[in-house]
This record gives structure tokens, C-alpha cells and sequence, in this order.
């Protein structure tokens, strides 16, 4: 991490779990935990949409910033299901996952539209926290490099070095995603630093140095410290570990202690 010239952010990631109470129970516990993450830190819990406002009024006057797990990018209209990022910003949340492997997996999101999610979300004045990340086969295949930069250029069409100060990119290799597997130090920190070079050719390298890109596939308490060593790696996107107040506090003092 490099806590002179970005944020270093810490974002849960809760999926579909937690129910209301639940999930007033766990912010509860993470919020006196994670009290001394300042400065340059950011600490965020992103929770399924029936959770947002409870989770908004639990964390209130707290270090706990709240996000959405996802955003259609229509204002309005008849999307039967989906939630509008002016319905977002209303209920005070402040980031949104966008593009996460799940998703493009389970639910057809395409590199386009990601983008548009995440042109919508940013226009409306949330954070973005954007996913970009190759599957086991394109690892093997030895595409990983272009496959990210097709993702994070796509991704990234129509933005400009002002308004990507709102973005967040979080690499989360497809294979590590609730897989128990994790990338390497090393694997990480070269792929966020690829990411971080291409942001520079796609701006510039003041724009480059200053966006916060995370690693996002299985970091835990037990490897976060190292991978947060790594001077590209600013932060993580954490799923189970989220989950547990102690474990994901652990993920938070790394953050704080690098």
C-alpha cells in the first residue's frame, strides 16, 4: 500500500446473508473494532439491499461507510427487481460494487454493462467499486494481462481523470472467489500493478498513482498482511471474513499497521 498518495480501503463484501437483525448484530460489533482506521482508511460494508437501511442507521456517526452490492443503470422505469442509483444515494449510501464475477456469472452482466452501471452510479455521486478479474482457463491460457485490460478498459469508457477519483478497482481473480484458493502475493500484486499501468495509459500516471485498486479473491485474516504489503495492492474486497467481526477487524489492522 501507498497511504501518502490513496486510500487504503477495507470493503466487506456480505453477499446474500444477513437478515436485518443479523446484520444490525455484526456492524454493531465491527463498528468499536474498527474505530481507529482514520486518515487515509476507508472501512465499508457492502450489504444486500434489504439491509441497506439498517445498516445506514446502525453505522451512524461512525467510521463505517455503507455500500450496495449493485445498481441498475436506468433512473427509472419498468426493471422489475432492480434498484436505481438516485434510490441509492437517497438512502445515504455512499459505494457500489459493480461488475462483481458473481454477477457476470450467475446474472449476464457483459463488460458494457458494467459500464453503464458504473457510469450511472458515478453520475449520481456514489463510489464505484468496480471488479475486474480472469477465470482459471484464461490464467492457464496465459491472457490474464489482456483480459483485465479489455475489462477495465471497457469498463471505463466515457469517464474522465476527474470523476474516476470516485472509482475503486477491485481485482478479484475468478478462480479465488469463494474458492478458498488465493492468489499469490506476488500473482496479486502484478496484476494490480498491470491494472495501475493501464489506468495511466488510459489517463495519466498522477491519476494512475492515485486510484485505490484491492485484491478480491479470498484474502483473510490470515494472509492479508502479506498481500497488503505489496505497494499496489491497497486494500481488499473480503467475502467470508467479512462475515465474522473479528476476522474481518484483523483484515482492517493490516490495513492500518502497513
Amino acid at each position: 500500500m501507498n497511504k501518502s498518495t490513496r486510500k487504503a480501503i477495507i470493503a466487506g463484501n456480505w453477499k446474500m446473508n444477513k437478515t436485518r437483525p443479523e446484520a444490525k448484530e455484526l456492524l454493531e460489533a465491527i463498528k468499536p473494532l474498527v474505530a481507529n482506521a482514520e486518515g487515509n482508511i476507508e472501512v465499508i460494508a457492502c450489504v444486500p439491499f434489504t439491509n441497506l437501511e439498517t445498516a445506514i442507521s446502525t453505522t451512524a456517526g461512525s467510521n463505517v461507510k455503507i455500500g450496495a452490492e449493485n445498481v441498475h443503470f436506468e433512473k427509472s422505469g419498468a426493471y422489475t427487481g432492480e434498484i436505481s442509483a438516485d434510490m441509492l444515494v437517497e438512502l445515504g449510501v455512499e459505494y457500489v460494487v459493480i461488475g462483481h464475477s458473481e454477477r457476470r456469472q450467475y446474472f449476464g452482466e457483459t463488460d458494457e454493462t458494467v459500464n453503464k452501471r458504473l457510469l450511472s452510479a458515478i453520475g449520481s455521486g456514489l463510489k464505484a467499486i468496480l471488479c475486474v478479474g480472469e477465470t482459471l482457463e484464461q490464467r492457464e491460457q496465459g491472457i490474464t494481462e489482456e483480459v483485465i485490460a479489455m475489462q477495465t478498459k471497457i469498463a471505463l469508457q466515457g469517464t474522465c481523470p476527474k470523476c474516476i477519483k470516485n472509482v475503486v478497482i477491485a481485482y478479484e481473480p475468478v478462480w479465488a472467489i469463494g474458492t478458498g484458493k488465493v492468489a499469490t502475493p506476488e500473482q496479486a500484486q502484478e496484476v494490480c500493478a498491470f491494472i495501475r499501468k493501464t489506468i495511466a495509459g488510459l489517463f495519466n500516471q498522477e491519476v494512475a498513482d492515485g486510484i485505490t485498486i484491492q485484491y478480491g479473491g479470498s484474502m483473510n485474516a490470515k494472509n492479508c498482511a502479506e498481500l497488503l504489503a505489496k505497494s499496489d495492492i491497497d486494500g481488499g474486497l473480503i467475502g467470508g471474513a467479512s462475515l465474522k467481526a473479528e476476522d474481518f477487524n484483523t483484515i482492517v489492522q493490516a490495513a492500518v499497521n502497513g
